[in-house]
């Protein structure tokens, strides 16, 4: 990966860092998400800061390896992305993969609608 936005935002994610999360993100980020049993709306950076790394994945959720990171074709304006993470936590081994739609300045992602599995038990 080199370092345009969603690559940077996947990083952030996947080491719980969430002053990076906050500086890929426009403060006045439009944000939706869709995990199972739940979906989220935010419209600023530190909002989306909270769902992602509060309640999404949280500090006992250790992300081990990143399986995935593919783009997708554009949408018109907006771009597609697919990545997936191998985690443990007390609960044990997990895969979760999230699909993301985005818009972005350049450096920060101004746009972005997420599409989550949740936390799939994997095997050991």
């Amino acid at each position: 990966m080199n370092d345009e936005p969603v690559e940077r935002l996947v990083r952030a994610i996947a080491g719980h860092d969430r002053a990076a999360l906050g500086a890929v993100l426009a403060p006045d980020v439009d944000f939706r998400g869709l995990t199972p049993g739940r979906s989220w709306e935010a419209s600023t950076a530190d909002e989306v800061v909270g769902i992602v790394l509060g309640h999404w994945f949280e500090d006992t959720d250790h992300v081990e390896a990143l399986t995935r990171f593919q783009r997708g074709p554009s949408v018109a304006d907006v771009e597609q992305v697919a990545y997936r993470f191998e985690l443990v936590n007390e609960a044990g081994p997990h895969v979760v993969e999230q699909q993301a739609y985005y818009r972005h300045d350049g450096e920060r992602l101004t746009y972005l609608r997420v599409l989550c599995s949740g936390f799939r038990p994997r095997g050991s």
